[in-house]
């Protein structure tokens, strides 16, 4: 039986845990930005087909490109935010089946996996999981979050992904938070109110 994490370590990732909207000046180095996608690579995802594909924008010129392309409320927080990730749905994924499956499964799973239908969902469902992944990472690692939507995917996709059949997802600043910033709690729904036991 594995230990529990610890009460603090449980709040930091989520009971304490908030979404900001403000953002100190602090960088965020790259060396913590590979420890990151070091954690939150192993999380699982269907056939480990791993869809997500990040875009780690951290330059002026990249912050500007996405903010323009954000709903209004949503500039002011890419602009300040030491890094904003893009996690995005990559619908080709099953080309990397060949470094992901066992040899013997790989052309079956591309075959499978190929069908336009199933490639959009799967993309969807695992690459959300994975940006799911990237925020408890995050979070682990003593770093705030910011994730949101509210932005013009298909130009973000023209900005950032041109050439490929990557679709964005959603988006999340990563930093030190501003206390300051954040809004009031809003509650969440009971165990009662969201399942039951069959």
């Amino acid at each position: 039986m594995k230990n529990a994490l610890s009460s603090e370590s449980l709040d930091q990732i989520f009971r304490t845990a908030r979404t900001y909207n403000g953002w100190s000046d602090t960088p965020v180095d790259e060396g913590t930005v590979r420890d990151l996608y070091d954690l939150l690579k192993w999380g699982p995802t269907s056939a480990n087909s791993c869809p997500a594909r990040f875009i780690w924008v951290r330059s002026p010129e990249g912050k500007g490109r996405l903010a323009g392309l954000a709903a209004e409320k949503n500039r002011p927080k890419i602009l300040a935010a030491p890094l904003t990730v893009i996690i995005g749905n990559d619908l080709d994924f099953q080309r990397e089946f060949p470094k992901l499956v066992p040899p013997h499964a790989a052309e079956m799973a591309q075959k499978a996996f190929a069908e336009p239908a199933l490639a959009q969902v799967t993309a969807m469902r695992n690459g959300s999981l994975q940006g799911a992944y990237l925020i408890i990472a995050a979070r682990a690692l003593g770093l705030d979050c910011g994730p949101m939507s509210g932005f013009d995917n298909a130009g973000v996709d023209q900005a950032f992904f041109s050439g490929t059949r990557i679709q964005s997802n959603f988006i999340c600043c990563l930093g030190r938070g501003r206390p300051d910033s954040l809004f009031p709690r809003n509650p969440r729904l009971t165990f009662e109110e969201t399942g039951r036991f069959a």
